[in-house]
Order: C-alpha cells, then sequence, then structure tokens
C-alpha cells in the first residue's frame, strides 16, 4: 500500500513500517518456511511499487499471482487484519492492478522470446549444461560467428554455425586454436536437446524489447509484468538462467540513473535458491556484479527464497530491505540456519531475535528496512498487510481477454524468421555444392573431349594408312616398270617390281606416318 509517498509493508503493534522508496532499489529479500505467507508479501509490495508509479517484474512460479488484474475479495480472516492495522481508515481497497502476462512457451502469456546471441555462451553453456572445456568451444564458436557478421538468432542457427565450424575446423584452429569436434558434437546433442524442450520457441524474434516493460497502466500506475513459470519450472536451469538474463538485459540496456526518488523497476526473483544451484565461479561473480551494479541504474531486485542461506554472502550483503517470515527449526541444521538469520538483523532490545523467528505465524514477520539515510532500522515483528489485488489462479477466459487486450499483444504474438546464420550458410553450402558439381562436369567433358580426340585421331591414321599402303603400291608398280624397262629382261622386270614397291611404300609411309 502507498501512503504518504512511502511503501506502507506492515504494522508492528500499533506502528506502521514502510520502505522508502528511495532506498527501493538497494534491494531486498523475502525469506520464509513453506506456507508462511512469502507470496503475500510479494503481491502487497509489487502492488505498492505499481501504487507509486514503478513498474514491476515478477515471476509466477505457482500461478497464484496471476489475479493481480481482479480486485480482491473480502473475507473474514481479511477483513479483521484490515481492522487490526487500521487500515480501513487508511484508504485501504480492493482494487486491479494493470497487469501484462508473458510465457516463454506463448501460452499462458505473451511469447517472452530472446536471440541466442543475446542470451550469450555463459548463460546458454548453463542452459545446456555443458563443462568448461564445452563453453571454451561455444565461446569459440560465438567469436567466428561475430567475426564473420553471421547472425545467431535461434537454435537452428546455432546448429548451423557449429556444424560449419566442426566442417571447417582445421582453418578455424590456426586462428582460433583447437576446436575439437568431439566438444562440438556434444554441444550440438545439447541443442537438440534443448529444443525439445521448447528452445525452438523462446529463442526467436520478435526479440523482448527491454524498454516495453517501463510503461505505465491505468491512473498512473506501474504495469506489472507477470511472467508464468508454472512450465518452466520444470527446467530450473533454465528458469534460474532465463531469469538471470532479464536482469542482465536491464543492467546492460539502462543507462546510469545515480540515487532516484523512486527506482525505475523493481524485479521480483521467486524460488531465488535455483539461481545459485550448481553455478560455477564465473556465473556467480557475474550475479554478484548485476546485483551491486545495477541499483545505479534504478532497479531494485527482490529475492524470494525459503532461507536466506541459499543466497551467497556476496549477495545477501547487498539486500537492505528484507523481510523474514517463520523459519523451521526442527534439526540441528535448521536451528543454525534459523540462528544465522536472527544474527542478520539489527538487534531489537525488546525481543529476542531467534525465539521470535522460530515462533512467528503465518503472515507475520521480522523486518528491517533502510531508513531515509540508508542506514538498516532495528528488525520488528509485523504484521504483514493484506493485499488488495485477488490472490489464486486467474480463469482462461479472463487470462486470454488480458493478453489480447495487452498494447503489446500485435508486436509480439507472431514470430518471425528472418535472415540469419542458418540461411546464410545454406545458401554458401549450395553455392559450393554448386560450383563443385559445374568444376566436376567441366573435368569430365574434358576428359570426353580428350578421349574422343584420341578416338578420332587413330581412326585418321587408319585411313591415311591405307592410303598410303595403296599409293605405295601404285608408285612402286610404276617405278619397277621403268626399271624393269632399262635394265630389261625378266630379271630386269622382276628386279624392277621388287625396288620399286620397296621405294614406293617407304616414301609414302614416311610422308603418312601416324
Amino acid at each position: 500500500m502507498y501512503q504518504d509517498q512511502k511503501i506502507l509493508v506492515g504494522n508492528a503493534q500499533g506502528e506502521n513500517v514502510y520502505i522508502y522508496p528511495g532506498m527501493a532499489n538497494r534491494h531486498g529479500m523475502i525469506a520464509g518456511a513453506t506456507g508462511t505467507g512469502k507470496t503475500v508479501t510479494l503481491k502487497v509490495l509489487a502492488e505498492s511499487f505499481s501504487d507509486c508509479g514503478v513498474p514491476v517484474f515478477l515471476a509466477d512460479v505457482k500461478g497464484d499471482l496471476a489475479g493481480m488484474c481482479m480486485p480482491g475479495e473480502s473475507s473474514q480472516s481479511v477483513e479483521s487484519r484490515i481492522r487490526d492495522m487500521g487500515l480501513d481508515g487508511m484508504g485501504f481497497d480492493f482494487s486491479s492492478y494493470p497487469t501484462t502476462y508473458w510465457d516463454v512457451y506463448g501460452e499462458m502469456g505473451l511469447p517472452l522470446r530472446t536471440t541466442v546471441s543475446e542470451m550469450g555462451p555463459l548463460l546458454l553453456s548453463r542452459i545446456m549444461d555443458l563443462n568448461a572445456t564445452q563453453t571454451d568451444v561455444l565461446t569459440v564458436v560465438f567469436k567466428i560467428a561475430d567475426d564473420e557478421n553471421l547472425l545467431l538468432i535461434d537454435t537452428k542457427d546455432l546448429r548451423a554455425m557449429l556444424q560449419y565450424v566442426g566442417e571447417n575446423a582445421k582453418e578455424y584452429s590456426l586462428s582460433y586454436g583447437n576446436i575439437s569436434k568431439q566438444s562440438l558434437a556434444a554441444i550440438i546433442r545439447s541443442v537438440i536437446a534443448l529444443e525439445s524442450e521448447g528452445g525452438d520457441l523462446f529463442f526467436g524474434e520478435p526479440a523482448l524489447d527491454i524498454a516495453d516493460w517501463f510503461g505505465q497502466g491505468y491512473e498512473g500506475k506501474g504495469m506489472i509484468h507477470v511472467l508464468d513459470c508454472q512450465k518452466l519450472i520444470n527446467n530450473p536451469t533454465m528458469y534460474a538462467t532465463f531469469l538471470l538474463w532479464m536482469m542482465s538485459e536491464l543492467f546492460e540496456t539502462l543507462p546510469e540513473a545515480g540515487d532516484l526518488d523512486k527506482p525505475k523497476m523493481v524485479f521480483f526473483f521467486d524460488e531465488a535458491h535455483l539461481l545459485f544451484n550448481g553455478a560455477s565461479k564465473a556465473l556467480l561473480a557475474k550475479i554478484e556484479q548485476v546485483v551491486k551494479l545495477i541499483r545505479s541504474k534504478g532497479v531494485g531486485i527482490y529475492f524470494i527464497t525459503q532461507s536466506p542461506r541459499d543466497i551467497p554472502d556476496g549477495v545477501l550483503a547487498q539486500l537492505g530491505n528484507k523481510v523474514q517470515h517463520a523459519l523451521h527449526a526442527y534439526t540441528p541444521t535448521e536451528q543454525k540456519a534459523a540462528k544465522a538469520a536472527a544474527q542478520s538483523f539489527r538487534e531489537n532490545p525488546d525481543f529476542d531475535t531467534y525465539e521470535t523467528l522460530i515462533s512467528l505465524g503465518i503472515g507475520e514477520a521480522l523486518i528491517s528496512v533502510l531508513d531515509e539515510k540508508g542506514v538498516p532500522t532495528v528488525v520488528k515483528k509485523c504484521t504483514v498487510l493484506p493485499p488488495q489485488s485477488r490472490m489464486g489462479a486467474l480463469e482462461d477466459e479472463i487470462r486470454a481477454q488480458e493478453i489480447r487486450g495487452s498494447r503489446l499483444y500485435a508486436k509480439y504474438v507472431e514470430s518471425f524468421d528472418r535472415d540469419s546464420a542458418f540461411e546464410f550458410l545454406q545458401r554458401k553450402s549450395s553455392a559450393e555444392a554448386a560450383q563443385a558439381q559445374k568444376a566436376a562436369q567441366e573435368e569430365a567433358d574434358r576428359k570426353a573431349a580428350e578421349k574422343q580426340a584420341a578416338a578420332r585421331k587413330k581412326q585418321t591414321g587408319t585411313v591415311a594408312k591405307n592410303v598410303a599402303r595403296s599409293a605405295g603400291g601404285t608408285i612402286g608398280r610404276e617405278l619397277g616398270n621403268e626399271i624393269g624397262k632399262t635394265i630389261g629382261g625378266s630379271f630386269g622386270k622382276k628386279l624392277g617390281g621388287n625396288v620399286g614397291a620397296s621405294l614406293g611404300r617407304g616414301i609414302l609411309s614416311t610422308l603418312f606416318h601416324f
């Protein structure tokens, strides 16, 4: 609830507890065991930021955040909480919020797409669970694509690029280092597996334009962007990596903003532990960098998880606004975690933080925020406000109406496939095949021509020899007659005939020799 230009979160024995909008981009955390009220707290904060004109992005893992486009409904427990907290005299009212629905599969919201190039090799490697060597090879493939101005938009572009590099690995190894064909084959198999999990749907165009998230809806309320993750969460690594990509896009796209009166946007990351599970050192370093620096871009990130220990210390230290719901302490490990969570708060002399933490009821929380000077406040035991919008799932018909009624519907509903690496390499392969076929045909024609010339030469030689023999015989006979006449007698005729024939054949065989 937005009141007196502050975000009302809860009430501590008659004292209201607020988050100051100017400190909201110092990030925050909502933690607590299952069923302690984290989802309600998330909704209350999202509604309050929307009320002060700040756009909100949140991941809907269970489908119970979709009802924000509908006003809330009164119940006995809600009315009791409103009276106990004195909200009826503070303008509390059930209301709806401007909501845009997204879904990477395009089923429960507008298709949320990105390109392979925008995702990059590091995040893509995590989605595909590649090892360090395969990640390095994929990075080289991206570098080759960049150097040759080949667009990697969808998974078929990536597969075509991997196959092309594999076919020319020897040539590329001189400039880019050794490129293992075994690694390339393993990456191609991972790409095919990714496609079977929906990668062919969320890698494509039109890619998400982050600028579309910064609009406002009716009554000046910030637009609430709800990403339906009921299906995406079935692949936890893909879910976490996709949300990390969106945070990275905000970080890389937005200009420096400095200290603002309120954030440009607030990003809620549910099931935050999935972001850090199994992450490499390089990826953890990237996450910590984004969390540290995105504050200066005017973006606040709020992690929702079961226990603070799910978040690395380097990230946890950046979270200034903390709402801690009850933690179980049934085992020594749980007790240790609960004590660590209690010790992370600025101590309140009025109660024992640890004992209070493990005895909190549903809808109660320990809250500590940054005051106007950025100093953490003393922890307080609070009752969290009820949400103003509807809790629970949204009917399919209403959701469909909201999706079609979005101002972004026409922009994102239809995908398109422009000319990119796949098409270019396909043309190149066809051109090379045609050129090879032409060269082969020319070589075949040359050999056929040579064979025909040899045959003609042989045939001409045979004819010439026959002509030479015939002409030689005639000449020989004539010469023999003349010699015979000169010598005279039968011996002369015989000698003249032999000599004449021999001379005739020799002369003409020399002239027509083949």
